[in-house]
């Protein structure tokens, strides 16, 4: 049983101490399949970076505000904008001189993750009290499945608002932040419900409303269906949620293959996928890792030997720090190498052993670039990646290798568990190599703390 939280709402409070009886529900009746009873919210914390920064800084709630990257370092676009920026038609995603151009009093803010983190631990631990079944989206949205805890809350369909405006007052109330919810009983209704109404909005979509709010949406506002796929659906036309559910198979297997199948299902309601439970221990969701990567664009344009290989032993520092916290070892290395002139491109390279080790990625993502760059010649790289795949517990017996140097090897995995509990203790920039100093720029750069992940995808298993 989950502990019941205290209602900030009075008028909640209230209506929740009142016998059930009085609570007549016509959504949750024998009638409905089992998973059209379940209850599934859907958290979006509004306009999320842009909302932290005005909260933070008060003087700055009523100007047009948008969070972007560092324009020194070469990552000058719009991450994040508040309401008042955004009616000026700043979009996320554009430049920052372009977003000066349609709002010339704009207030520009440095990105600051780790805020943005801390508050999104916050906002979870919210969540928490009502299940234990919660799912990130991203950093800024959240599934919550309050199935289970619908008792505790009045019962039926009805317990779903009431958790819903409960989360919202706690989050204005101690967070600063407005949310905005959706409540259904599938993921994909309940996402759409919380972007029906922003900023601060709550949207319930029922078995008996939703074909008059989902399906009259433009078929876009449905959960992956982007410009690429509104497209092809226009030309089929199919312009509405609506159609997409009314649409023959045939005619969706045509155009869009088998997630025209998929789309159908999330459109008639009949997703049935769970929300995961979330790992509160690695404050994420416990997915099975396939890759680790890293990738820095330049604060300048790299040139010559040393400066590229300081930015890939900074970055397979990172890669390798964290296959250590996640206990794998990768078999493979990739390379992603970004010319000045924008062309880039990937390339991989097997280890000889599956490795965490620093220096054994380090050379090979290096290895890598000497062979596919000549760079001794005037060759400008904008930006580089290393990312480790094809990974492997560390605890899986390996066959070892006549060529490499057992014993060695091992005293160097001792020592960099204790680098890493050096840098656990004291900060990442504690134990540098050398070759890292040749850049001051770069080296100043804590690549594994400014690191972001990003959103899981919806269809990740």
């Amino acid at each position: 049983m989950y502990p019941r939280p205290l209602f900030q709402n009075k008028a909640l409070q209230d209506q929740l101490t009142e016998p059930a009886a009085q609570h007549e529900c016509k959504v949750n009746h024998p009638a409905l399949p089992s998973f059209q009873q379940r209850i599934i919210l859907h958290v979006d914390l509004n306009c999320f970076y842009a909302q932290a920064e005005c909260f933070r800084r008060p003087e700055l709630r009523d100007k047009p505000v948008v969070v972007g990257g560092d324009e020194e370092a070469r990552h000058g676009i719009v991450l994040a904008k508040n309401m008042i920026a955004k009616g000026f038609g700043i979009k996320t995603g554009e430049a920052l001189w372009q977003a000066r151009q349609k709002c010339p009093g704009l207030v520009s803010v440095r990105a600051d993750y780790r805020h943005y983190q801390r508050i999104a631990q916050a906002a979870r631990a919210i969540y928490y009290d009502y299940s234990d079944r919660v799912e990130p989206f991203g950093l800024d949205e959240c599934w919550i499945d309050v199935t289970g805890s619908a008792e505790l809350f009045g019962g039926g369909q009805r317990a779903g608002r009431f958790i819903a405006e409960e989360i919202s007052e706690r989050s204005k109330s101690e967070l600063g932040m407005s949310v905005s919810v959706g409540v259904s009983w599938n993921k994909v209704f309940a996402k759409f419900g919380s972007d029906y109404k922003k900023p601060d909005g709550i949207t319930h979509i029922t078995p008996d409303n939703y074909q008059d709010l989902v399906w009259a949406a433009p078929a876009s506002e449905l959960l992956y269906i982007g410009p690429a796929t509104t497209r092809k659906l226009a030309d089929a036309g199919i312009f509405s949620i609506g159609d997409v559910a009314g649409a023959s198979a045939k005619l969706m297997r045509g155009k869009l293959g088998k997630i025209g199948a998929m789309l159908q299902v999330f459109a008639r309601g009949e997703d049935a996928s769970l929300v995961r439970v979330m790992d509160q221990d690695k404050r994420d969701v416990s997915y099975g890792i396939k890759s680790i990567g890293n990738s820095m664009t330049a604060p300048h344009d790299l040139r010559g030997e040393a400066d590229v290989k300081a930015l890939v032993y900074l970055l397979s520092e990172s890669v390798a720090q964290r296959l250590r916290e996640s206990r794998l070892k990768a078999q493979t290395i990739t390379a992603y190498i970004r010319h000045a002139d924008l062309h880039s491109y990937h390339r991989q390279k097997q280890l000889l052993l599956p490795s965490f080790l620093t220096g054994e990625i380090a050379a090979a993502a290096y290895d890598i670039v000497c062979e596919n760059e000549d760079l001794s010649r005037e060759t400008s790289f904008r930006s580089l990646g290393v990312r480790a795949s094809n990974l492997i517990s560390m605890w899986d017996p390996t066959q070892t290798n006549l060529f490499v140097a057992e014993p060695a090897r091992i005293a160097y995995e001792d020592l960099e568990f204790s680098i890493d509990d050096l840098r656990r203790r004291y900060g990442n920039k504690v134990v540098m190599r050398g070759c890292e100093l040749h850049s001051s720029r770069m080296s100043r750069k804590d690549i594994k703390a400014d690191n972001t992940i990003h959103p899981v995808g919806f269809l990740r298993s």
